[in-house]
C-alpha cells in the first residue's frame, strides 16, 4: 500500500483544500491512502475519515513547546504546548504512534529543536526522512543519515496543503488493519518522495492571509 503520511485539510491555519477535493484528488495520484495530519487539530483527520473511500489514517500535527511532533492512529485529540515527552506519551497512551516529521528543516521554525529530538529519541516510532516542502534537498538528507545512526524506521510525506501536491511523497508498505500491523509493516517498507518546489510555500501564506482576514473557511 503506497500511504502519504503528512498532509493537510482545511482544518489546517494554512490550507484551504476541503474535503471533498480531496477525495477526488487523492485516487488520481496512485496512492492508496494517506494520514490528515493537520496542525493542532484532529477534527478534519475524523471527518475525512468518515468521507472518503480509500484509507484515512486519523492523526495530528502537534506544536509542543519545543516544535512538532505528529500522532497517527490516534482517536483523540492532544493538545498543543506540551513538551515533547510528554505529547509522546499521550500519543502512545491512545495506541498512536510518534512520528517527527521534517526534523532538520532549518527554515521552519516549527521543527523539533535537535536537543529535543535527541531526548525524546528513545520513543519515538518513525523519522520523516523525506518532506516534499523541504526548503532544500540537504534537510531531507540529514534526517536520513540521523535515521540511518539511530536505527529509527524512516517515513515520507507530501505536506500537502494544496491538491497537486499528495503523493509526492509516501511510503511503501504491506497491507495493514491496525497500528501495531502499519508498524510492523514499516521494518520492511520503502519510502519514495519528490519535492513540491517553493511555488507551493507562496500559496500557503495566501491561505493562511486569507483565514486571517475572514475571506476562507
Amino acid at each position: 500500500m503506497k500511504i502519504d503520511l503528512h498532509t493537510h485539510t482545511l482544518c489546517s491555519q494554512d490550507c484551504r483544500s476541503e474535503y471533498d477535493r480531496i477525495i477526488d484528488a487523492v485516487p488520481r495520484t496512485g496512492l492508496d491512502g494517506i494520514a490528515v495530519t493537520d496542525h493542532n487539530e484532529l477534527r478534519g483527520a475524523l471527518e475525512l475519515q468518515r468521507r472518503a473511500p480509500f484509507l484515512v489514517i486519523a492523526a495530528e500535527e502537534i506544536k509542543t513547546n519545543d516544535g512538532e511532533i505528529i500522532g497517527l492512529f490516534i482517536r483523540e485529540w492532544v493538545p498543543p504546548g506540551l513538551g515533547p515527552l510528554e505529547t509522546v506519551n499521550r500519543i502512545h497512551q491512545q495506541g498512536g504512534l510518534a512520528y517527527v516529521p521534517h526534523p532538520f528543516d532549518e527554515v521552519r521554525g516549527s521543527r523539533l529543536k535537535r536537543e529535543a529530538l535527541d531526548r525524546v529519541r528513545p520513543h519515538i516510532d518513525i523519522l520523516e526522512v523525506f518532506n516534499a516542502r523541504n526548503a532544500l534537498p540537504v534537510f531531507n538528507t540529514r534526517a536520513q543519515v540521523y535515521a540511518q545512526e539511530h536505527e529509527l524506521l524512516a517515513g515520507a510525506g507530501s505536506d500537502a496543503h494544496t491538491y497537486a501536491e499528495f503523493g509526492h511523497a509516501y511510503v511503501e508498505v504491506r497491507p495493514f488493519e491496525t497500528a501495531e500491523e502499519f508498524l510492523d509493516g514499516m521494518r520492511a517498507g520503502s519510502w519514495h518522495g519528490r519535492l513540491s518546489g517553493p511555488l507551493v510555500h507562496a500559496q500557503t501564506r495566501l491561505d493562511r492571509t486569507a483565514k486571517l482576514l475572514g475571506l476562507a473557511p
